[in-house]
C-alpha cells in the first residue's frame, strides 16, 4: 500500500460534515515535527474558510499535500471535476506578495511536471490572502502551452466565485481522485534540492524519478553500501570507480551515501570530499539555510553559524582535507570517503608546485591521487574511497583524467581491492591503457551497477548532452535529427540580440524557476554588453538568492563562467557565445585574448578545457536555453563580425530557432 502523502485527505461532503476538531487532531496527529500554536490557529482557518466556501461544489480535498523535492507541503489540493486547484492560504495578510505567487506556483509546476496523473490535467494555481480587498484580486485566467495557468489571487469573500469561474475552463473529464492519489511522483530535483531533501533524511527513491533514474540510483547506492560494508566486515582496504553520462547523478549518489553516515561517532563515517570550490560553497550554503528556516519554523532557536560548522563536516573542499592530512599524520576521522569528479584531481606537475608555492613543500613527489589515497591508508583496519568519475569535464590546467588513479594503485597500493564501473574503459573517460594494466590484477572486479546510464539533469529531455555532443564534435546532421526530437519539450532558440535573449528567458521561467547568464571565462571581448568575465561573482548569492537581490542570477546582470556552474544548474540558460570558440569548414578555431588582441590556442591540452568549457555552459539548463551570438562591430578589430557570424550559421543550420 503507498504511503499517503497528505494529512488528511476526504471526499468534499464528508469534509463538510467532519466537526473541525476531529480535522486538526488528524493534522496535528500526522505532522513529523512538534506543532505551534500559529499553525493550529491557520490550520481552524483555512478549514473555516473551505467549509463556508465548498457546500456546492464535489470532489476531494487534501490537506498538507507533500512535496518531497522542495521539502513542502501544499497547504490544500481540490480536486474538482476536471480541475486540479493548487491552494496557498496566507492567513491575516493583506497583500499578495510577489514571493507568495511564486511559492504557490511552484507547487503547481511540481505536480505537473513530476506527478504522472496531474501532467495532462488543468491546474489552476490560487494565492488566498484572507483580508485582502475585493479591488486587489485577480480573475484573470491566463493559460500555459502545458494546460498549467497563471497563478490567481483571491481573498475569502471572492474564493467561490474564482473557483466556479474556473470550473468553465476547457478540460477532459472529471479525475477520478483513486488514481491520482495513487499515481507515481517522478521528481527529477536540482543537485541542491536533492542535497537538502536528502539531509532532511528524504530517501533517493522519495525525490527522483521512479522509473530508470531511481532505480539506477538506487542500484549503485546499494553496490556502494554493499563495498563499504564487506570492507569493514572483512577489515580490508577498497576503491570504487562510479562512472555516469552527463547529468545521471554521480553527485547525488556520492551525498545519498554521505548523507546515510553523517555521526561522526558512527565506524562508517563519511565525507562528500570537491574540489570544485563553488559547488562546495553553495551546497553548504543551500544546506545552513535550510536547516535554519526548518528550526525556525518550529519555533528553535539556533544560529546560522552553529548549523554552518556542522554542514561544513559533511561536505567539504577536497584541498582542505588534504592540508589536514599535511599537518596531522595520524588516520583521518573519516573511514569512508567520496571524491566527486575524481578525474579533476591534479597530477604529479600541478600538486607539486602548488605545494612549493601555496604550502612552501618543495620537492612534493607524488600526484593529487595518490597522496589521498596515502591518507585513507593510514588507517590500520579498513577504508573506502568511492570515485566519481565524469567525461569531457575538465577544464582546469594539471587535471589528470582518471589515468593518474589507476597508476597510483598500481604503482603503490597493491594490497587495496579495486571495483570498476565496466564503462571505464571507454575512451571517454581517457584511461584505456592504464585500464588495461589494472584489469589484470588479481584483487579487481566488475560491477554494472557502478554506471549510471540515465541522465536526469533534464526532466524535459534526456539527450540534451548527446545533442550538446554532436554540435561540438561537428556533427550537424545528427544534432538536427536529435534537436528534432527533443524540440517540443526542450526549446533552444538563437539570436543576435541580448536584450531579446533577456526578454525570452524570462517569459520562460514560472515561479521561483531559476535563469541567468553562462559565458566561457574567456569569453574577454563581451564588455560591450556589460558582460565582464573578470569581475568577480559570488556563487552564492547568484545561485541561492532571490529575484529581489541583485547579485542573484535573475537579475541578468553578474554572470556565472563554466568554473562557478561546473556540478550545479539552472532551469533556463543564456549562453552568450564569444570568439575565443569559432566555428570554421575546418573545424573549431580556438582563441585566447591578451592584452589588446586574440591569439592563437596551440596546445592541444588547452584546446580540449576550452571546448569542454562550452560543453558544461551548454548543458547546465534543465529546460531549454537561448544562445546569443553577437554580431560583432566592423569598427572594432577585436569583435570582427567575421569572428562570430559563421558560429551564428552553423547553430542555425542546427534548426535552432531564430528569434
Amino acid at each position: 500500500m503507498a504511503m499517503e502523502r497528505e494529512y488528511y485527505s476526504d471526499t468534499i461532503a464528508q469534509f463538510l460534515q467532519t466537526p473541525l476538531d476531529s480535522i486538526l487532531g488528524q493534522l496535528v496527529q500526522k505532522s513529523e515535527f512538534p506543532v505551534l500554536q500559529s499553525q493550529i490557529k491557520a490550520w481552524q482557518q483555512e478549514i473555516f474558510i473551505l467549509q463556508a466556501t465548498l457546500p456546492s461544489f464535489a470532489g476531494t480535498i487534501y490537506f498538507e499535500y507533500s512535496i518531497p523535492r522542495m521539502g513542502l507541503r501544499i497547504d490544500t489540493v481540490l480536486l474538482i471535476k476536471h480541475v486540479i486547484f493548487v491552494l496557498e492560504f496566507k492567513v491575516g495578510q493583506v497583500r499578495f506578495l510577489p514571493q507568495d505567487i511564486d511559492q504557490v506556483w511552484d507547487y503547481a509546476l511540481d505536480l505537473k511536471n513530476f506527478h504522472e496523473p496531474s501532467h495532462d490535467q488543468v491546474i489552476v494555481p490560487i494565492l488566498i490572502a484572507t483580508e485582502a480587498p475585493n479591488a486587489a484580486v485577480n480573475f484573470e485566467m491566463r493559460r500555459r502551452s502545458d494546460n498549467l495557468y497563471d497563478p490567481l489571487c483571491s481573498n475569502i469573500e471572492m474564493l467561490k466565485n474564482l473557483l466556479e469561474k474556473a470550473l468553465n475552463l476547457p478540460g477532459d473529464g472529471k479525475i477520478d481522485p483513486q488514481v491520482w492519489a495513487t499515481g507515481r511522483y517522478c521528481p527529477t530535483p536540482t543537485i541542491l534540492e536533492a542535497a537538502m531533501a536528502l539531509y532532511r533524511g528524504h530517501s533517493v527513491e522519495e525525490i527522483s524519478r521512479s522509473e530508470a533514474g531511481a532505480i539506477n540510483l538506487s542500484r549503485t547506492t546499494d553496490a556502494i553500501t554493499d563495498i563499504i560494508e564487506r570492507s569493514r566486515k572483512k577489515q580490508c582496504k577498497s576503491i570504487c570507480f562510479v562512472t555516469g553520462v552527463p547529468g545521471a547523478g554521480k553527485t547525488l549518489v556520492g551525498l545519498n551515501v554521505a548523507t546515510t553516515y553523517t555521526e561522526q561517532s558512527n565506524e562508517l563515517y563519511s565525507v562528500f570530499l570537491s574540489g570544485n570550490g563553488p559547488l562546495v560553497s553553495v551546497l553548504r550554503e543551500a544546506l545552513t539555510r535550510d536547516k535554519f528556516h526548518r528550526l525556525k519554523k518550529q519555533g528553535k532557536k539556533v544560529s546560522k553559524k552553529q548549523i554552518r560548522s556542522e554542514v561544513k563536516g559533511f561536505i567539504q573542499n577536497i584541498h582542505h582535507f588534504r592540508d589536514e592530512c599535511l599537518i596531522n599524520q595520524s588516520p583521518p576521522v573519516e573511514h569512508v570517503v567520496i571524491f566527486d569528479e575524481a578525474q579533476r584531481a591534479w597530477n604529479l606537475q600541478q600538486t607539486a608546485s602548488f605545494m612549493q608555492q601555496k604550502r612552501g613543500i618543495p620537492n612534493f613527489g607524488i600526484s593529487e591521487p595518490e597522496y589521498l589515497i596515502s591518507c585513507l591508508d593510514r588507517h590500520p583496519d579498513w577504508a573506502v574511497i568511492i570515485c566519481l568519475v565524469g567525461s569531457g569535464q575538465e577544464i582546469n590546467t594539471g587535471e589528470a583524467g582518471i589515468t593518474e588513479w589507476f597508476d597510483s594503485l598500481l604503482r603503490a597500493f597493491p594490497h587495496w581491492h579495486i571495483y570498476l564501473s565496466d564503462r571505464l574503459s571507454g575512451s571517454e573517460f581517457g584511461g584505456e591503457q592504464v585500464y588495461e594494466s589494472i584489469a589484470r590484477r588479481s584483487n579487481v572486479s566488475y560491477q554494472e551497477d557502478l554506471h549510471l546510464a540515465v541522465s536526469m539533469r533534464s526532466f524535459r529531455a534526456e539527450n540534451v548532452s548527446t545533442l550538446v555532443k554532436y554540435l561540438l564534435d561537428l556533427d550537424p546532421q545528427r544534432s538536427s535529427q536529435l534537436f528534432e526530437e527533443l524540440k517540443s519539450n526542450y526549446p533552444i532558440v538563437l539570436t543576435r540580440d541580448l536584450s531579446k535573449a533577456k526578454k525570452w528567458i524570462k517569459q520562460q521561467a514560472r515561479g521561483s524557476e531559476r535563469y541567468g547568464i553562462v559565458v566561457s571565462s574567456q569569453a574577454k571581448r563581451l564588455k560591450p554588453y556589460a558582460i565582464d568575465v573578470s569581475s568577480p561573482v559570488d556563487p552564492v548569492h547568484w545561485f541561492l538568492d532571490g529575484k529581489e537581490d541583485i547579485r542573484s542570477s535573475y537579475y541578468l546582470e553578474d554572470i556565472a563562467t563554466e568554473f562557478h556552474i561546473q556540478g550545479l544548474e539552472v532551469d533556463w540558460a543564456c549562453i552568450v557565445w564569444d570568439a575565443d570558440f569559432r566555428y570554421s569548414p575546418r573545424g573549431w578555431e580556438h582563441w585566447s585574448f591578451t592584452g589588446s588582441r586574440w591569439t592563437l590556442i596551440r596546445r592541444e591540452e588547452h584546446k580540449v578545457y576550452q571546448k569542454n568549457a562550452y560543453r558544461v555552459l551548454l548543458t547546465r539548463a534543465r529546460q531549454g536555453m537561448v544562445i546569443v551570438v553577437p554580431p560583432g562591430d566592423s569598427e572594432d578589430a577585436t569583435r570582427d563580425p567575421g569572428f562570430y557570424n559563421p558560429t551564428y550559421e552553423y547553430l542555425r543550420t542546427i534548426g535552432f530557432q531564430e528569434i
